[in-house]
């Protein structure tokens, strides 16, 4: 009996690892302006998701213009599991089950202190703009 072969349609999610998902949410932030990007490996120390995306705007709409991007980027590889936060644009955060993505105003970013309270966690290795990305006040 024959094979039938199958063509893959333009439909089809293509597969994004872990590394490659919290890579590719700093990269669609970064297009954004976004700044003070980090992305930590937390699979060794918890049981959550493996990355953890955290990221800061400077207003409400260029948070939620964040979250869109992120969303909209990402929509080939898979669908959002739950966005919170993005009416308010001041913490939203953005859960794709092996990322989760925080992106905050500065006062928040500082009041939560999710860098601290995540420290122990290894940093991704990020390209060197956007390392370098800070607030434009802060230059």
């Amino acid at each position: 009996m024959p094979v039938k072969k199958t063509k893959t349609t333009e439909t089809e999610l293509v597969s994004l690892s872990s590394p490659e998902r919290a890579l590719k949410c700093a990269e669609l932030a970064f297009d954004k302006k976004a700044y003070d990007i980090r992305v930590l490996d937390i699979s060794k120390v918890s049981s959550i998701a493996d990355f953890l995306v955290i990221i800061s705007g400077s207003s409400d709409r260029q948070n939620q213009a964040i979250a869109d991007s992120i969303r909209i980027g990402l929509k080939k590889y898979g669908k959002v599991n739950d966005i919170e936060g993005a009416n308010e644009g001041k913490w939203i955060v953005m859960d794709y089950g092996d990322v989760l993505v925080h992106i905050f105003h500065d006062e928040m970013r500082r009041r939560y202190d999710l860098d601290g309270l995540w420290g122990m966690a290894p940093q991704m290795e990020l390209p060197k703009a956007m390392r370098e990305a800070h607030k434009e006040s802060d230059f």
